[in-house]
C-alpha cells in the first residue's frame, strides 16, 4: 500500500504532464506534485519539503527542506 493517494494528474494539449499526490498530515509537504513539459524541463515539489527543477538543457536546481539551494549548470560546473 503506498503512503500517498493520487489527487490529480493529466496532460494538456501541449504535451505537458502533471501529477499531484497527497502524503497526509505527517509529511512536511503533504500536497506534493511534479510536472514535466514538452521542452524537456521538469519540476518536483517533494513530500519532504525539498524541490528539484531541471530546465531540460542540462541545468538543475535542488532546494533542500531547510532552504539551501544547489545549482548544477549545463556545463557541469556548480554555481
Amino acid at each position: 500500500m503506498p503512503d500517498y493517494t493520487y489527487k490529480s494528474s493529466g496532460t494538456n494539449s501541449q504535451g505537458n504532464h502533471y501529477c499531484a499526490r497527497d502524503y497526509g498530515s505527517d509529511a512536511a509537504n503533504s500536497n506534493s506534485y511534479h510536472y514535466s513539459n514538452s521542452d524537456g524541463s521538469y519540476y518536483y515539489s517533494n513530500s519532504n519539503g525539498s524541490t528539484y527543477y531541471n530546465d531540460g538543457a542540462g541545468s538543475s536546481t535542488y532546494t533542500s527542506p531547510s532552504g539551501y539551494s544547489t545549482t548544477q549548470s549545463g556545463d557541469g560546473g556548480k554555481k
